[in-house]
């Protein structure tokens, strides 16, 4: 029997060549990253937004424009700038054809942030609509587009309004589904945008975003003065600004940027001055203290200016520049000269600053050499543990994989979606190991509830069995470049005690790890309260009003179930819940609250403002009360 043929026919007709919109559309990762809902910071939503910002802040390094107009209403965007505004005859061919662009002649743009003519256009592909109108020299021309399509080009005219470009546009619903934007994240991308640019007005819907100290401003808001060791050093030079203190914390926690991009996975510019920092250090106090007792709470950001920067991906979030320009000093020698001349200046200049950076020095030597015999024990605990690691069920494709040499865009992509699940108890990681994407889903599985960690020193991560698995799986240890998921999800029952365990755990990373927490990977995963049916159409409700949204769809008679825990969802129904339409809730810490003191008030002893506000804000289910307390069912009902 002749084996038969699977498939279509392979000949020239199956060789075919995307227009720039469809391939856009057909591999956005390639972009903007990850698509994403708009839980996350780096989500394809604020990427739009980015790349248009990135022009109009291209326009003010350039010495034009020095206000920039941002409004969000109904999911439509908006963005003004004050610039020079789009050539009219060009208005169409920058925002729709690739490589089209000015910035392909360095002499124009160069040290700007959009590099390759790609951005806007990505940005008007992905969109439902996109409109740009370019006001220049009295003139204005406009153009509509339709998910990337020409819909509508209008001829010039007189306007008085004055030079820059206009954009509106609305994500594609279609591409970003469910999406909604969180607007602490964007405001925490604008701060960025005027630490990094002097003189810059950025307005928000009723917001106003302006700096006059650059990165010390961002220190300042980024850091509690309580807890900061010595005042922040703030050095500035050609293509270069820095700003560095120490607090309590544990880790590193690193800013930085690149031609007014926040390089939120560093790059060569974050490495060389981890490694710059710690060379001036050992020089000026003649001692060769540990790479990691001189870094560890540090707290700073680096702001570096370079001649026609590569980045990994086309969204920009590491730098792989070697040198600072072509022909140029190397990124390590660039910054390693300016450090060793301004900070070894300024600490000589400043001899109190000097002794409490080496009293903050030596206090984590003798912390590491406290730690060494029962880290040395517990690592060689984990790491046999590891070989048989029944609390982690692991993944195919993790944040700090090596890149490929082939289709590293879609890699990269896929590293973003990289993510742990924390679960309490073997019913709901069996469920959740079940349903899970193997590639990018792992599960690590609590045995109850994690000890409190608030006021403990870190010794009990080597301590606890269980802290230190997380760790190892983690890989955190030694701080975030080894970084093994993205995203790190603590899945609950949404009752009290796991209410309770949730806590636990976000005390854990704000107590050991708070950069992991700063730097946007701690999210707490929804899961639907009750499910209701009838025989054509089940609906998932994750609130008691989406509850009576679903009965008065499908009729007051439907049969509804309560889910009191994760380990009561199939694996089946649970597939549905960390797909593709997943809903978790970021945990963002304010700018302005002050983290131990909030931890010292949740988590701390029973103070009387925590019972008082308990009594204020308790609330209970009057069903799960009148159902399992039939005796005061009658007193409810009153």
């Amino acid at each position: 029997m002749a084996e038969a043929k699977i498939g279509a026919e392979y000949n020239e007709d199956s060789i075919r060549s995307l227009d720039w919109k469809e391939h856009i559309r057909l591999r956005p990762g390639m972009y903007i990253g990850k698509l994403g809902d708009g839980t996350a910071p780096d989500d394809g939503i604020y990427v739009l937004i980015k790349e248009v910002i990135d022009n109009c802040i291209d326009e003010h390094t350039m010495g034009y424009g020095k206000q920039v107009e941002i409004s969000i209403q109904d999911k439509t965007v908006t963005i003004r700038d004050y610039g020079r505004g789009i050539p009219l005859g060009k208005i169409v061919d920058v925002v729709s054809k690739i490589n089209t662009g000015a910035k392909y002649d360095s002499k124009a743009f160069q040290k700007s942030v959009g590099l390759n003519g790609v951005g806007t256009k990505a940005v008007n592909a992905l969109s439902d609509d996109f409109e740009v109108t370019a006001f220049r020299e009295g003139k204005q021309k406009s153009a509509s587009f339709k998910r990337g399509q020409l819909i509508q080009e209008t001829k010039e005219s007189k306007t008085t309004e004055a030079n820059g470009t206009l954009v509106v546009f609305t994500p594609d619903a279609t591409i970003f589904k469910n999406y909604h934007f969180i607007y602490e994240y964007i405001e925490s991308q604008l701060w960025n945008y005027c630490y990094l640019n002097a003189g810059l007005v950025i307005h928000f819907n009723d917001k106003k975003f302006v700096s006059k100290n650059g990165l010390l401003d961002l220190l300042e808001r980024k850091t509690n003065p309580d807890e900061l060791r010595y005042p922040i050093i703030h050095l500035k030079g050609e293509d270069i600004e820095i700003a560095i203190s120490h607090n309590n914390d544990y880790g590193e926690d690193i800013f930085s940027f690149v031609n007014g991009q926040f390089t939120t996975q560093g790059g060569t510019h974050q490495q060389a001055f981890r490694e710059a920092y710690v060379k001036v250090i050992r020089d000026f106090y003649k001692k060769d203290y540990e790479a990691s007792d001189i870094r560890t709470s540090i707290v700073a950001a680096v702001s570096v200016r370079v001649q026609e920067p590569v980045f990994e991906s086309q969204t920009k979030t590491k730098l792989g520049s070697q040198n600072v320009a072509d022909g140029g000093p190397s990124m390590k020698n660039f910054i390693t000269e300016f450090l060793a001349k301004e900070l070894d200046n300024f600490l000589h200049r400043n001899p109190s600053v000097a002794e409490a950076l080496k009293k903050r020095i030596e206090q984590n030597e003798r912390e590491r050499k406290e730690l060494a015999g029962i880290k040395k024990l517990a690592n060689e605990r984990a790491k046999k543990a590891n070989l048989h690691n029944k609390k982690l069920r692991d993944c195919r494709v993790h944040l700090n994989d090596e890149l490929p040499t082939k289709n590293k865009e879609i890699f990269i992509s896929t590293q973003q979606n990289s993510t742990l699940f924390i679960t309490e108890g073997d019913s709901a990681s069996g469920s959740i190991t079940k349903s899970r994407n193997v590639d990018t889903q792992a599960v690590f599985s609590l045995r109850g509830k994690p000890l409190n960690a608030f006021g403990l020193t870190k010794k009990v991560v080597y301590e606890n069995e269980e802290f230190n698995l997380l760790q190892h799986a983690l890989n955190i240890e030694d701080g975030l470049d080894g970084l093994r998921y993205n995203n790190i999800v603590i899945a609950t029952d949404a009752d009290v005690d796991g209410m309770h365990i949730r806590l636990l755990m976000m005390t854990f990373f704000l107590q050991f790890f708070p950069d992991i927490v700063k730097a946007g990977h701690i999210y707490i995963l929804q899961t639907p309260l009750f499910r209701v049916r009838n025989k054509k159409e089940t609906i998932y409700c994750y609130s008691d009003q989406e509850r009576k949204n679903a009965l008065n769809k499908l009729g007051q008679k439907s049969e509804i179930t309560r889910f009191k825990g994760l380990g009561e969802i199939s694996p089946e129904e649970f597939e549905l819940f960390i797909g593709k339409d997943i809903r978790i809730d970021p945990v963002i810490i304010p700018k302005d609250q002050k983290m131990q003191q909030l931890l010292e008030y949740y988590m701390g002893k029973n103070t009387p403002a925590r019972q008082e506000f308990i009594v204020k804000n308790l609330r209970f289910d009057k069903e799960e009360i009148v159902a399992e307390l039939p005796e005061i069912a009658g007193e409810l009902a009153d």
